[in-house]
């Protein structure tokens, strides 16, 4: 079963893409987690053990939501990152796990000690 959504909704500080389904669920889901996980071959590599933990996303925005056929969307971020297609089911899982992965992603920074900051230039 496919999720559809109903609704896909930035908010105005670029920060959170709210995302509705016909069935009724809906997810506020934090630009720096779709960036984290990123379905995209630069942060999930070909296999799990590719996977990349991406630091300094903490205040990323989201600056475009482009239609992708009926299937997806392709999220593009400050950061200049744009290669990763959202199909609304992996949208949907994202929304339903969302604090599980925010944690396992703050557990991969810890172990591999980086931050979610941005790195200052000077």
């Amino acid at each position: 079963m496919s999720a559809w959504p109903t609704e896909i909704r930035l908010s105005k500080d670029r920060r959170t893409l709210h995302v509705a389904f016909e069935d009724g669920a809906s997810f506020a889901l934090a630009a720096e987690l779709l960036r984290v996980e990123s379905p995209s071959a630069e942060v999930q590599g070909h296999d799990p053990s590719q996977k990349k933990t991406v630091p300094g996303k903490a205040e990323v925005e989201i600056i475009g939501v482009d239609p992708v056929g009926h299937y997806a969307v392709k999220l593009s971020f400050d950061d200049m990152h744009d290669t990763g297609i959202f199909a609304w089911d992996y949208l949907r899982e994202l929304g339903e796990h969302a604090p599980e992965k925010m944690q396992a992603y703050l557990d991969a920074l810890a172990a591999k000690g980086l931050s979610r900051e941005p790195v200052r230039r000077r």
